[in-house]
């Protein structure tokens, strides 16, 4: 070729040399494709070669074409196998980090489950609702009147003094927090309209220690039923359904006496546990009776047209003997292992 010509082997060689640095150095697919127009694209060297080729004559294009060709493949080749490593590079990164260790311990993540005690209490609701009942519920922060007068306690009853009860301060606001469920009964028969059959589930407070068997916050389910003609045989038939879908088919009740001052008469509850652990036994579940007829009249129902029965059982106490929970530690801990027990139930 003629040394006049602008394209020689040495100056394709440099155009060459130049584009293979920039191939050389780039770091990462990405860096590749941004140099590649530098390289080989319009505005590269190998590309003002090329556009110089038509200006030669005739007897010098073969040649100087041969030279650009070779060029471009030897950058082309180039380029390929820059992508190629890049491209392997990459995979085993992506590889590398997302590699299990299948001799760790897995990572699991443990997750939360409803308390036995809701379970239980949502147990106890469905049997009544199933029967026509309605869930009734009423404020933790109650008056006197609804948690003690109301209900025929009287003013010197040993239930209302500090040992017992939470009084909300100032005393003179005559405020407490609810011994029991019963105040729910009380505002359900003032609210609602005749006959009422109502069960009352919900948290209650008393001043226990925490022990094995007692804890100042604990859970009551209260059933009230007033209509007219209702005796003790519908308080024992609806205390004996309920027991046989708590404690298994071949559970039984029986009905002591004994005095509640809402109640008159008045029986301690007992059941015939079954399935107990250690053998099948008596167990007292809670305490009964007819409507007293004071409580009737508080709540502005005449007791000579309309009769009621009233229930109440502790959900821990039932808790500890269907399930054999022997301390009330456990239910009180938050231990999720405790839960466990019970099925993992969202």
């Amino acid at each position: 070729m003629s040394e006049n010509s602008p394209i020689t082997k040495a100056s394709v060689d440099a155009v060459v040399s130049d584009a293979l640095k920039l191939i050389s150095a780039a770091k990462d697919l990405s860096s590749l494709k941004s140099i590649r127009a530098a390289a080989v694209g319009d505005g590269s060297g190998i590309a003002a070669l090329s556009s110089s080729l038509g200006k030669l004559p005739g007897d010098q294009k073969a040649e100087a074409g041969k030279l650009i060709t070779a060029a471009r493949a030897e950058l082309n080749q180039a380029f390929s196998s820059a992508e190629e490593k890049f491209y392997k590079q990459e995979q085993a990164q992506k590889l590398a980090a997302e590699t299990v260790d299948v001799t760790a311990a897995a990572n699991t993540q443990v997750l939360g489950a409803r308390h036995p005690l809701s379970l239980l209490q949502d147990e106890i609701a469905d049997v009544f609702v199933g029967m026509g009942w309605e869930i009734a519920e009423g404020p933790e922060v109650e008056s006197e009147w609804f948690n003690f007068d109301a209900l025929n306690f009287d003013a010197d009853h040993p239930a209302r003094a500090m040992q017992d009860t939470f009084f909300v301060e100032p005393v003179e606001a005559h405020l407490v927090l609810r011994t029991h469920t019963s105040p729910v009964q009380v505002r359900s028969m003032l609210e609602r309209e005749l006959p009422v059959y109502v069960l009352c589930p919900g948290r209650v407070f008393r001043t226990d220690e925490l022990d094995a068997t007692h804890t100042p916050v604990f859970h009551q389910v209260e059933g009230l039923a007033v209509d007219k003609g209702l005796t003790m045989a519908d308080l024992k038939g609806t205390l004996e359904h309920f027991a046989r879908i708590m404690f298994g088919p071949d559970a039984k009740i029986r009905l002591r006496p004994s005095f509640f001052p809402f109640t008159e008469p008045s029986a301690e509850l007992d059941v015939w546990h079954p399935g107990a652990k250690g053998g099948a036994r008596w167990v007292e579940w809670g305490g009964c009776g007819m409507v007293n007829a004071n409580v009737l009249r508080a709540a502005g129902i005449d007791p000579e047209v309309y009769s009621g029965f009233a229930f109440g059982m502790g959900i821990e106490r039932t808790l500890m003997f269907r399930n054999d929970v022997k301390d009330m530690h456990d239910m009180v801990e938050a231990d999720v292992r405790f839960s466990k027990q019970f099925g993992m139930v969202l």
